[in-house]
């Protein structure tokens, strides 16, 4: 757009195979940017698809979309690469991250673990969003207890294969960046 004036940037961070891609495709109002391709032998033993049976893709580098929240300003969507071999591109991708989205899909929670360690260290604020592929609930407190989670990183589930579940994880993020900027005001 001619009129932006603020870019805002958010990253979605989780496992292999755990519907970073799909998240960012389901929001996005321009066609997303993905590095898709296509999985082969080459990666067989490198590229863990247990759980993940029908997956036959995968990003390479990262996804990105892009979503107006009003003529100036912009919210950028980047879906960080899940897989080990790529993790040395995440530092770069939280460069001027205001927070970020991570996805957990539960019948590989230990994939998540890095993905919350990183953003420790980085001091980075996100929520983690169950992705319910199953459609089953699962107890939130459950899952926190899993990943070993302190009761002030929110949770919820969603499903990023629809568009309004995805807007509702991104809108939770929000709160809490903005809930966070609130608490710091108020000690300054």
């Amino acid at each position: 757009m001619d009129t932006t004036t603020d870019a805002l940037k958010i990253v979605i961070v989780g496992g292999f195979g755990v519907g970073k891609t799909t998240m960012v495709q389901s929001v996005s109002e321009i066609r997303p940017l993905n590095t898709e391709e296509t999985m082969t032998r080459a990666g067989v033993g490198i590229d863990e698809v247990d759980g993940a049976p029908r997956k036959t893709t995968t990003t390479v580098a990262f996804d990105f979309g892009r979503i107006s929240l009003n003529e100036q300003m912009v919210l950028y969507l980047f879906g960080a690469p899940g897989q080990q071999r790529f993790w040395f591109l995440w530092d770069q991708l939280f460069s001027g991250t205001l927070g970020v989205v991570v996805l957990v899909d539960i019948r590989r929670i230990q994939d998540s673990w890095y993905a919350i360690d990183r953003l420790e260290h980085h001091k980075m604020p996100f929520i983690v969003a169950h992705n319910n592929f199953s459609g089953e609930p699962y107890p939130l407190d459950k899952l926190r207890k899993a990943l070993d989670l302190s009761d002030d990183v929110p949770m919820i589930e969603c499903d990023a294969r629809q568009r309004d579940s995805s807007k509702a994880a991104l809108i939770a993020l929000v709160n809490h960046l903005y809930a966070l900027s609130s608490a710091q005001e108020t000690t300054l």
